[in-house]
């Protein structure tokens, strides 16, 4: 899916409708007793890093949303059963946290307490103006300091209407976002045709994070894991690695705001060539990270490439349907010799993440508490990313452009770089948030073209 911000994401004008929790869901919510299941430790720090960004004076919104087409005339009734049947099929979207203290408090709706309220906002002749209303609104109410924290809606033409949907980060990946468009389209045109709504059970993101908490403080300070870790950030200067090249940033100046850099890499034809070469080394991942550390070695003079890796943690079929925050991070370091080529450094990144995926299955948030550092959040990102997802093999992929089908980020304020690479259908497509300064934009962009001359060279030789 083309990962993008609601300013690029087609948006036409129209007639505006808008769906959050009803007010009965949210008074009967407020009385819930505590549910045992413990917040995941990636949900905890999202929650906490978010509070102590507000605290010091800065509304920094996070949230990740998608936006699809519904073609021809749309019944408005059908898509607000389609939207509440798949909310009640993911736990985790009618469950919250209560603050009590340092902790957070589960609470979660029974499927029967759950409903939603339907307004009828307007027309908007305008897309700038119903740009800036939608950002409004999912920047309120997709806000990881309330609840709830997810809304909906609809713009509604005679020959199609346009769906979005904004959720707090707390409760959604990139995957979960991705399969948003074909799983409201199912449930909608079954409710349209008059059938049942599909009942296949989905796993809780809920039980997962119960789960995986359990595993995670079963290790402790002198835990293999924890030591490499520990390895990692002392030679990160005590921190988690920012992207290696000059961003131009001021430390004396605040967490700046941000931009946001997309655009397709390469084609179709480029993208098969580019896998087909990785393919014995692991992979076009392996690939994007190893033409990455050649870049960051031309851009900056570096002598190794460290990053954190991002892995899915689905690691049980079961959960390969379910919505929820499945991501872990792995460390590699590659050492960067001047003579240094891309075969020698797809056989490098090969090696560490063969010998440090794993590291992936344990929260960092859950690491750095047991290495004992002071690592008070001061920006929305804990590190940078570079990652890669291969979305052809989800539902619909192959609709996703006549569906005007988009993931939604939120670009606002960081210091860090975050880079995203899809492949599509069509090719490989590039997302990027990247801090607001001269010299970020002319690095980044120096990196793009890099990245794109380097795939589509790597294959002829």
């Amino acid at each position: 899916m083309r990962i993008t911000d609601i300013q690029r994401c087609e948006v036409r004008p129209g007639r505006l409708v808008e769906w959050t929790l009803s007010p009965a869901t949210v008074e009967t919510a407020a009385g819930l007793p505590d549910d045992t299941r413990p917040p995941a430790y990636i949900q905890e720090s999202h929650i906490k890093t978010a509070r102590s960004v507000r605290e010091d004076g800065l509304f920094v919104p996070t949230w990740l949303g998608t936006a699809f087409d519904i073609p021809g005339r749309v019944d408005l009734d059908a898509l607000q059963d389609a939207l509440r049947d798949w909310t009640l099929r993911h736990e985790t979207l009618r469950s919250g946290f209560r603050p009590d203290g340092d902790a957070l408090r589960r609470f979660t709706l029974a499927p029967g307490a759950v409903s939603l309220h339907r307004e009828d906002v307007g027309d908007f002749p305008d897309a700038d103006g119903l740009v800036q209303h939608l950002q409004d609104r999912f920047d309120t109410t997709a806000d990881a300091l309330r609840w709830p924290n997810l809304m909906y809606a609809a713009v509604v033409r005679d020959d199609s209407t346009s769906v979005y949907m904004a959720f707090d980060h707390s409760n959604v990946d990139s995957y979960s976002i991705q399969r948003i468009p074909a799983e409201i389209h199912e449930l909608y045109a079954t409710g349209v045709e008059g059938g049942p709504a599909p009942q296949d059970p989905v796993s809780s993101y809920v039980d997962f994070c119960e789960i995986e908490r359990a595993d995670a403080d079963r290790i402790d300070e002198t835990h293999e894991i924890v030591a490499r870790w520990r390895e990692f950030v002392r030679r990160c200067d005590g921190r988690l690695p920012n992207f290696p090249v000059d961003l131009g940033l001021d430390p004396d100046a605040g967490l700046p705001t941000q931009k946001l850099m997309r655009e397709t890499l390469v084609d179709a034809d480029d993208a098969a060539a580019f896998e087909a070469y990785c393919r014995p080394y692991g992979g076009s991942l392996v690939g994007i990270l190893a033409a990455t550390g050649l870049i960051v070695r031309e851009l900056g003079g570096q002598s190794v490439y460290r990053t954190v890796v991002p892995f899915h943690t689905r690691v049980k079929s079961h959960w390969s349907d379910t919505v929820g925050w499945f991501v872990g991070g792995a460390p590699i370091e590659v050492p960067l010799a001047p003579g240094l080529d891309f075969p020698a450094a797809l056989k490098a990144v090969r090696a560490e993440m063969h010998a440090n995926r794993s590291l992936a299955r344990m929260p960092i948030a859950r690491v750095l508490r047991l290495l004992g550092s002071d690592f008070r959040p001061t920006s929305p990102d804990l590190y940078s990313i570079v990652s890669f997802v291969d979305g052809r093999d989800l539902p619909r992929s192959a609709d996703w452009s006549e569906l005007a089908a988009y993931g939604l980020l939120r670009v606002s304020y960081g210091d860090q770089v975050c880079v995203w690479i899809n492949r599509l259908h069509e090719g490989l497509w590039f997302a990027s948030r990247y801090p607001d300064t001269d010299v970020a934009h002319k690095n980044m962009r120096l990196y793009v073209e890099r990245l794109r001359d380097l795939i589509r060279s790597v294959p002829r030789g």
